[in-house]
């Protein structure tokens, strides 16, 4: 791709962080060649794509790796924001079912419910900082009115 492709990414911290999990989480590195556009294209599902895709399906390998390098992208940015680990942990069924929670120290920071994870993504990836920055700046607050629970 074009560097000016390139360009059209979001200038945003979470962005440089997605690129860093999506590519740590592509262990046989089927998707070494691509831009960083190209490797963040997958995030982005519109309304008319999202309409294209089953109610109900089983979601594949890919689209549980993207799913996984979004939250632990999440966590990381916890952790830059508190300067505590903080851990990712996945509970899903085959039909893409379940939960994600991510803790700091004994304190749980984000708990959410998932479904249709087959059908996973954003309208767009200004869309995906936003919906990131929020989730990261409740866990961040939660840190910050239960410090000892954090710590421990």
């Amino acid at each position: 791709m074009s560097q000016c492709a390139e360009a059209t990414l979001p200038d945003h911290p979470f962005i440089a962080e997605m690129i860093r999990q999506t590519r740590a989480f592509d262990s046989y590195g089927v998707n070494e060649q691509l831009s960083t556009t190209e490797l963040l294209q997958p995030y982005v599902v519109t309304k008319a794509q999202r309409r294209e895709i089953p109610i109900i399906g089983d979601p594949d390998e890919e689209i549980l790796a993207r799913l996984k390098a979004y939250y632990s992208a999440i966590a990381m940015r916890i952790e830059a924001g508190c300067g505590m680990m903080a851990t990712p942990l996945f509970n899903l069924s085959h039909e893409g079912f379940g939960r994600v929670i991510i803790s700091v120290g004994k304190l749980l920071v984000l708990d959410r419910s998932l479904r249709d994870v087959h059908r996973f993504g954003f309208e767009s990836l200004e869309l995906l900082c936003e919906q990131a920055d929020v989730l990261v700046n409740n866990a961040l607050t939660l840190v910050r009115q239960h410090p000892d629970a954090a710590a421990a």
